[in-house]
């Protein structure tokens, strides 16, 4: 952008008329001044301390909050780490408990006839009755006001069924209702009459399933080991004889529900709570230097925004022109935005992190959520201090600029990926257990885009019916070069055509905005020493006042 004439505007009831004026009473020094203070605002922090002695504050905070955030991810891990290290041992030891000749092999664990079912069921309540005795860990019933909670056996029975597959008849009611029997840990059952005091009667006509529920209660006490005060669990157990499907095959399931509770009473001999306050203080040193970084960067982004203003004013009044969108939002720093972010959730995890060592908390996963991404963001935000070596900085230049491309080129890549998904499920769903949900028929497909389950795909579908056969021959055969050799190929070539691009500019130079060619128009380097004299100048009150000789 080049010296222009101005206007002024004027008229009655704030209607403005305006008029072009003579160019001698557009002031030079002005638009230098300017054009110097925009220079100023995209300069490096180096160049910046060379032009005003101004510390690069927020890029040495950003690296600061690198190593500390790092520190406080890897403690907040190593406890998470044993939190999730206890529940998944004891998954797999209440299937071994519980569950009669488990074994960890066992993908499809499952009974066939009415006797295993009712034996089974009894074996779990027996199991139950004689937990605390025979479990080697620590764990124990749950008790409310001195009452234990009971055992529930619950079947799910159609409301009426009577199948008569012989005759090839059947009268039902789909409707479905639920009967539970309770059954108390301190009952004196005996082991060889419990099938006739439990009562327990099952329909396997009617029967869609059964459930028995059951709740434990233990302590993780591994971490006093590592100076952290144990957590409460409440496992609330679910295991399912599932018989929706009426085969001849009753799958059985054990999930366990998990809640993490701050212990009543508690008291570890021998220790300090030096180690707790030396954790928090570690905290408190992190929410106060994110706070920092944060009213830095939205002061940075505030005072981006101001001088969007003053330039557009500029624009708007010496040289009659509108800034488009791109030129007004070179002002606002995307990576600030991501600094922002980071600091905000860094905050919120760092305030719930205390809150989870002083036990009035016990809500690992949101901590570990926002902890986890916040650091994600800090370390991807290190690349803004790259921008300024321009070798360095290649990948996400490439990135931005391929980003437009991509979008457009994905949306339609992924309209031929749906329509496969969806095609695989619903006739390959049948034939193949990794297209039997259309979760599962994405993923197969997308791991078969990076070359894994092509030939087990193959395989499985060897033995089929002949249509089923050729079909999926078909199928495969036109899925994997589409998205393989082709989609996937167009997606390389975006980005590598973007990349050389991208060098050439390097080499070349890259075309310049109207705004960028407005700021090269300044040859004062950062040492110059003019940059000191305008540091205090107000330019928006000389643009609110164009005819007036500003100096």
């Amino acid at each position: 952008m080049s010296d222009g004439e101005p206007l002024l505007c004027g008229g009655p009831n704030k209607h403005l008329a305006c008029h072009r004026t003579a160019k001698p009473h557009v002031d030079p020094q002005f638009v230098e001044n300017f054009r110097r203070k925009l220079k100023y605002f995209f300069m490096s922090p180096c160049q910046k301390y060379k032009a005003r002695g101004r510390k690069p504050w927020k890029m040495i905070l950003q690296i600061l909050k690198i190593v500390i955030i790092t520190c406080q991810l890897v403690s907040f891990g190593l406890s998470n780490e044993m939190m999730v290290t206890f529940k998944e041992q004891n998954l797999i030891a209440f299937k071994h408990f519980f569950l009669k000749n488990y074994q960890d092999r066992n993908k499809d664990y499952a009974l066939y006839t009415r006797h295993e079912v009712k034996d089974h069921v009894l074996y779990i309540i027996g199991r139950y009755l004689h937990l605390q005795n025979l479990m080697v860990g620590n764990h124990a019933f749950e008790r409310i006001n001195d009452v234990f909670t009971p055992l529930s056996v619950c079947q799910e029975l159609y409301r009426h069924a009577s199948v008569l597959p012989a005759n090839e008849t059947f009268d039902i009611d789909p409707r479905v209702e639920t009967e539970c029997v309770s059954i108390y840990p301190l009952s004196p059952y005996k082991k060889d009459s419990m099938e006739n005091e439990v009562n327990l009667t099952l329909d396997f006509q009617r029967l869609l399933a059964v459930n028995v529920y059951l709740k434990v209660k233990s302590i993780n006490l591994q971490t006093v080991r590592h100076l952290e005060l144990p957590d409460c669990y409440d496992f609330n157990i679910n295991i399912k004889f599932d018989n929706h499907a009426h085969s001849g095959q009753i799958r059985i399931s054990l999930s366990s529900d998990v809640q993490i509770k701050v212990c009543k009473d508690w008291n570890v001999s021998g220790s300090t709570e030096l180690h707790y306050r030396l954790i928090v203080l570690f905290d408190v040193v992190v929410i106060c230097s994110c706070l920092l970084s944060l009213i830095l960067c939205t002061r940075s982004v505030y005072n981006g925004i101001h001088l969007q203003f003053e330039y557009t004013k500029f624009a708007s009044v010496y040289h009659s022109k509108r800034v488009c969108w791109s030129e007004r939002m070179e002002f606002i720093n995307s990576w600030y935005i991501l600094f922002i972010i980071s600091d905000t959730l860094t905050i919120a995890g760092s305030v719930l992190k205390i809150c989870i060592q002083s036990k009035e908390l016990t809500n690992y996963d949101v901590c570990s959520i926002l902890l986890g991404t916040a650091t994600m963001l800090v370390w991807i935000g290190v690349m803004r201090y790259l921008s300024f070596f321009q070798k360095y900085y290649i990948l996400i230049l490439t990135l931005q600029a391929a980003l437009p491309n991509v979008i457009r080129f994905s949306l339609c890549a992924v309209m031929i990926y749906l329509s496969y998904c969806f095609c695989g499920w619903i006739v390959l769903g049948p034939h193949h257990e990794n297209f039997r949900t259309f979760i599962m028929a994405a993923d197969c497909l997308f791991s078969m885009i990076n070359g894994d389950e092509i030939y087990s795909t193959f395989t499985k579908l060897r033995n089929k019916k002949d249509l089923v056969w050729l079909f999926s021959r078909m199928y495969i055969y036109t899925f994997v070069p589409l998205f393989t050799y082709m989609i996937l190929s167009l997606f390389i070539a975006l980005i590598t055509d973007t990349y050389e691009t991208i060098r050439h500019y390097q080499k070349h130079g890259a075309p310049l905005s109207e705004l960028q060619a407005f700021i090269a128009e300044c040859q004062d380097p950062p040492n110059s020493g003019k940059y000191m004299m305008d540091e205090e100048s107000s330019t928006f009150w000389c643009l609110c006042a164009p005819c007036v000789n500003c100096t």
